[in-house]
């Protein structure tokens, strides 16, 4: 190698953004890993972790070669360990190495794509040492929303929203006064039952709710998604992603799943962004901090846009939705709560343990009997979540709830 072509090497490689990706076995981790693929000029997998799917992750390491392989289950150690030995690949597990990955210095972006309250310790962690953030673990802000956005205030950490709902919102308000913002319209497909009696979801079963009519998503968001808590949880979240008042967000619910979210003004302007259900647009525009990558994601199709349609979400048939409201009433650890519940309960009906309307009725009970606190601090939502779940389990073990 001569001269010129070491300073071009060193050019290009600085450029190279090195991303952990948490939660690299799920439906966004594999995704971000084909667009780091796709994009070895820009981007390096630096950190992979993943709960309990120990093959897989061994196999995605095997295809990336990143510098440390995290597996949060501590009885799959010793088989990640045995399988990355030869390639020179770090190993590690649990909670407290996935926080000591993302702060080291061969992290620049922590893509948190984890499940559930899992995601904010390493969030915390990332931001304390101030690296930007793809969040697509919304439960993070869902849980502790304000004490989240309380830390970002002494760090440079910026966060790039995931969700296809918060990257529309956040790209629609690109170079506008965000003092001239009305309101957030939310979208929500509607999920597998939007055109089911209520009499017929109450009978459904976890088989019927896990066949979503436009997203595949891992098990537990798909759940979320049928019973519309998934939106509850997106409304909170835009709360803070967007410091905008609670009464001023809405979700609308948009069958197609093409118009990702939209933006209304206060001179009655509304701007939408549109695109295909895939999650390969706004994973790139994360990674790229809000600069667009070219074919991201297939182009629209004026097919694809003949006919969208929104309808005012029904409450009565979805109450899960209404708990966004609760909890941002209320604040404290109150979302923490719902949170840990809904975990609870959804793990439940996927086991077949729990009807699809008492996963709501196993929330409210857990939020009538946990403590609420008004300004937690963090391990007041460390043991939040522990008492909630606990809760849960007592009230569901009961067969006072089936």
């Amino acid at each position: 190698m001569n001269l010129n072509q070491a300073i071009y090497q060193m050019e290009n490689s600085a450029k190279i953004k090195n991303i952990a990706v948490l939660g690299s076995t799920g439906s966004i981790g594999t995704q971000t890993l084909d667009i780091i693929e796709r994009h070895p000029q820009l981007y390096r997998a630096t950190v992979l972790s993943a709960g309990r799917q120990v093959d897989k992750l061994i196999e995605q390491c095997k295809r990336v070669h990143p510098d440390v392989a995290i597996i949060a289950d501590h009885k799959a150690y010793s088989t990640l360990a045995e399988a990355l030995q030869p390639l020179g690949i770090t190993c590690m597990c649990g909670e407290d190495s996935m926080c000591e990955a993302v702060s080291a210095d061969n992290v620049d972006m922590v893509l948190t794509a984890t499940v559930g309250y899992s995601g904010l310790a390493p969030t915390v962690a990332a931001i304390e040492s101030g690296k930007d953030i793809a969040l697509a673990n919304k439960e993070t802000l869902v849980v502790a929303g304000e004490y989240i956005t309380g830390l970002l205030k002494d760090s440079s950490t910026r966060i790039y929203p995931v969700d296809s709902e918060h990257s529309a919102i956040y790209q629609c308000l690109v170079g506008e006064d965000h003092e001239m913002v009305d309101s957030l319209l939310i979208t929500a497909s509607g999920g597998p039952f939007r055109t089911w009696e209520k009499e017929r979801i109450a009978k459904a079963t976890a088989s019927d709710a896990l066949k979503h009519p436009n997203w595949s998503m891992g098990a537990k968001i798909t759940i979320d998604s049928a019973t519309m808590m998934n939106k509850a949880f997106e409304l909170i979240e835009a709360r803070w992603l967007f410091d905008i008042a609670p009464e001023r967000i809405h979700a609308v619910v948009h069958p197609q799943s093409i118009i990702h979210s939209m933006v209304q003004f206060k001179d009655g302007a509304i701007k939408a962004q549109l695109g295909v259900p895939d999650m390969h647009l706004p994973i790139a525009y994360a990674l790229g901090c809000a600069e667009r990558m070219q074919n991201a994601e297939r182009p629209l199709s004026l097919k694809d846009m003949a006919l969208l349609t929104l309808e005012k979400p029904d409450t009565e048939r979805f109450p899960c939705l209404t708990l966004a409201d609760t909890a941002m009433a209320r604040g404290g650890n109150t979302a923490c709560v719902i949170n840990a519940a809904n975990e609870i309960a959804v793990d439940l009906f996927l086991k077949g343990k729990l009807s699809f309307y008492n996963i709501y009725e196993l929330i409210m009970r857990t939020l009538q009997e946990v403590s609420f606190i008004s300004t937690p601090d963090y391990q007041d939502y460390v043991n939040t979540n522990a008492e909630a779940r606990r809760v849960a389990l007592t009230i569901a073990e009961s067969g006072k709830i089936s």
